[in-house]
């Protein structure tokens, strides 16, 4: 029985491996771009997972950022997954600790939107380590395609796809924007403070990100909960 479920979660999770694949390659091209070594490069997907930290990652390290603002910036950017493991450990049914904490690093963004919407109360551990196990298994493997896709590229090539890690980043940012004005917003405070910090020279690149980032966070989110109590307040009357 566990064997189907397995075999059913594979199947479940096929679309996001599919999706993973142009994401993952590129990253492992412009990890070879940045100068990260094929084992480097690899390592990082298999003991990060983190689309999103990864990239940020890259243009840290080209910057030459102290690795403990790179792994800070990794902890601000993922958080959101203690949310996500949280809500899921409620939905998947009993297995050891370990076997949960397991799951529970596998989880992402998409593997969440997968189970969390099945109509079942309860879903079997194995299934949910099928859907995971197939997108991780897609994102490391094709890691390490695009590195060595990388390597075979010629030198001006590998020099130009820099420019495609801001493009990368415009890519996940601007679908978010379309119809949330607080994602704007947030983006847009972020972009003015760390713009200060870039041409005031107060901070260095990574500890202006997180920065940026914490305050825009704090200051869109205290300006949104005025605003919906001055709302309801207005209702009210």
């Amino acid at each position: 029985m566990k064997n189907v479920h397995f075999f059913s979660g594979l199947k479940a999770g096929m679309p996001i491996a599919i999706g993973y694949f142009p994401v993952a390659l590129t990253f492992g091209l412009l990890a070879k771009t940045t100068g990260l070594s094929i084992l480097e490069a690899t390592a990082m997907s298999i003991f990060v997972y983190a689309g999103a930290s990864q990239y940020i990652s890259l243009t840290l390290i080209s910057k030459g950022v102290d690795p403990i603002v790179i792994v800070l910036n990794t902890f601000i950017v993922n958080i959101r997954h203690f949310l996500m493991s949280a809500a899921l450990n409620e939905k998947m049914a009993y297995a050891p600790k370990w076997t949960k904490g397991l799951f529970a690093f596998w989880v992402t963004d998409e593997t969440f939107s997968v189970l969390a919407t099945r109509k079942e109360e309860q879903l079997p551990m194995s299934f949910g380590f099928g859907v995971n196990l197939i997108a991780y298994s897609s994102w490391v493997a094709f890691t390490a395609v695009g590195h060595l896709i990388g390597a075979n590229l010629p030198m001006f090539l590998q020099a130009a796809m820099s420019v495609a890690l801001y493009a990368m980043f415009i890519g996940l940012l601007v679908p978010s924007m379309r119809g949330n004005r607080k994602v704007v917003l947030l983006a847009l405070v972020a972009a003015i403070i760390n713009s200060v910090f870039y041409w005031t020279g107060w901070l260095s690149t990574g500890w202006a990100i997180i920065v940026s980032a914490l305050v825009s966070a704090i200051a869109v989110e205290i300006i949104y909960s005025r605003y919906a109590k001055n709302k309801q307040m207005v209702n009210a009357q």
